[in-house]
């Protein structure tokens, strides 16, 4: 791998140091991945994680938070568009952290050609989250997840050498899967701000209603819209599998973990199903020996105990 210049390792370590502050359920940028991918699967996250914090902006009005997506999308636009500009002068102030983030990843999408489209689609989600608190249909749920969680998986792919539109289709169903498992995950804490992912189609169909929410406890009518939820999510992990098997070396132990440990998370939301509005289940260190055994040997896809 060719040597970095001084201000572009200083921009790619500010990433770095990003992707290592924040908790995740699953492997970002981990001891896993070719250490050649790690930097640029950073650059990737840090402009993930800064319009997510852009879009999640404490009380600021939603055409506030929506103006800074943009701002921040234009100014990826324009890194990319010149070597010279605004990826020069953010060369040159090492206190512009978001400045040297884009630095890092203008470079990462000008030397593997990463389409800067997919870039465009996760900052659409984002601003959708400003505005939107209901969805009618499964269709527009998987929508925002083809916005929201698929272009992660499809520049992972990119940034490992990967142009095969059969595995990318597979790493949609992967990453819409654990965008999905996120969603019944955080099912209380959404709820709290006034957002639900669960489709109204699926409320209706089993007589849920939203009144119902405010109790301790998941009604009986709730936990059968929760039920269909996790069967759907299932069915999308199933069609994910492909991806794990269809890459090679380090990448496929990480998307298999990245697998297993979405289908653990999902198997504790159904076990806490009835407590979702108070508790929210997540993987522990304890979990860390069965998941990385069960990628070594990649089991077949059943509920884990």
């Amino acid at each position: 791998m060719p040597r970095r210049s001084e201000p572009l390792a200083r921009a790619y370590a500010v990433c770095e140091a990003l992707a290592r502050s924040h908790y995740e359920n699953f492997p970002v940028a981990s001891w896993l991945l070719p250490r050649v991918m790690r930097p640029h699967i950073a650059a990737v996250y840090a402009f993930a994680r800064i319009a997510d914090d852009i879009a999640d902006e404490g009380e600021a009005p939603a055409a506030e938070r929506a103006a800074q997506l943009r701002a921040w999308q234009d100014r990826l636009h324009a890194a990319v568009a010149s070597t010279t500009g605004a990826g020069r002068a953010a060369f040159t102030d090492d206190t512009d952290h978001r400045g040297l983030m884009l630095v890092a990843l203008a470079h990462s999408i000008r030397t593997l050609d990463l389409p800067i489209s997919l870039f465009d689609d996760l900052v659409s989600a984002f601003a959708q989250d400003t505005t939107t608190s209901r969805y009618d249909s499964w269709e527009e749920v998987f929508d925002y997840c083809r916005r929201s969680a698929n272009p992660v998986g499809r520049l992972v792919l990119r940034i490992a050498g990967y142009h095969d539109e059969t595995l990318a289709r597979s790493s949609d169903a992967l990453c819409t899967a654990l965008q999905l498992t996120n969603f019944w995950q955080d099912f209380g804490r959404d709820w709290q701000i006034g957002r639900l992912y669960v489709p109204r189609d699926a409320v209706v169909l089993n007589r849920a209603r939203e009144m119902d929410l405010s109790g301790a406890m998941l009604s009986g009518e709730w936990l059968a819209v929760l039920d269909g939820c996790i069967a759907v999510t299932r069915e999308k992990f199933a069609a994910g599998r492909a991806v794990c098997d269809g890459v090679r070396g380090r990448l496929r132990y990480e998307l298999r973990l990245t697998w297993h440990g979405g289908m653990r998370v999902l198997d504790a939301v159904e076990d806490a199903a009835p407590y979702l509005l108070h508790d929210r289940p997540t993987l522990g260190l304890r979990d860390a020996p069965s998941l990385l055994w069960r990628a070594a040997r990649w089991t077949a896809p059943s509920k884990m105990s």
